[in-house]
């Protein structure tokens, strides 16, 4: 994730100093889908939500929110990492 990505996810949870977690917790699923998952984008989701505004959230305007790249984890995974015992 790095230093950036951590900036990005502790700024994300800052939200929640402001907003109830079920407005955080739907604007995180709409940025997911949009394949938009920075800061910018979360609070954009929050605001229209809370405004009951559609997103105005073109990703070729706002070059800078990174795009989403999330794949669908399989059980296969899990078992691995349970196998593996504790750390």
């Amino acid at each position: 994730m790095g230093k950036p990505g951590k900036r990005e996810y502790v700024q994300v949870l800052r939200l929640l100093e402001t907003f109830a977690l079920a407005e955080v917790h739907a604007a995180v699923r709409d940025a997911l889908a949009l394949g938009a998952i920075g800061f910018d984008a979360v609070k954009h989701l929050v605001l229209c939500r809370l405004r009951e505004a559609p997103p105005r959230l073109n990703l070729e305007i706002y070059p800078t929110v990174p795009k989403a790249q999330v794949q669908t984890t399989s059980a296969e995974a899990y078992l691995e990492l349970l196998s593996r015992g504790p750390a």
